[in-house]
């Protein structure tokens, strides 16, 4: 059974930081391409950053300079550290994993910046 489960959304002021952690179980992490997606209210659902098996890393434009994504194989765990955040990055924060032939979905976790 496969299971990714979000942590560490939450209510932060504009400019905070924000650090969200994705612990995966039962797949073979370290072959899987784990990205960040988001949800506003009404809105799709985009890409906030991925990194592949390899480590290399894509960010949308909107974060790129502000969110960071990591992860560590031995803890089967991604993370995305949100630094200056903003009122427009409120929305439910989605990990996913992917290989070319499936997906996986978190159930997603709420950032909300605002004063």
């Amino acid at each position: 059974q496969v299971q990714l489960v979000e942590s560490g959304g939450g209510l932060v002021q504009p400019g905070g930081s924000l650090r969200l952690s994705c612990a995966a179980s039962g797949i073979i992490f370290s072959i899987y391409t784990m990205g960040w997606y988001r949800q506003a209210p009404g809105k799709q659902r985009d890409l906030v950053a991925l990194i592949t098996s390899s480590g290399s890393t894509n960010y949308a434009d909107s974060v790129k300079g502000r969110f960071s994504i990591s992860r560590d194989n031995a803890k089967n765990t991604v993370y995305l550290q949100m630094n200056s955040l903003k009122p427009e990055d409120t929305a439910v924060y989605y990990c996913n994993a992917k290989l070319p032939v499936r997906s996986y979905w978190g159930q997603g976790t709420q950032v909300t910046v605002s004063s």
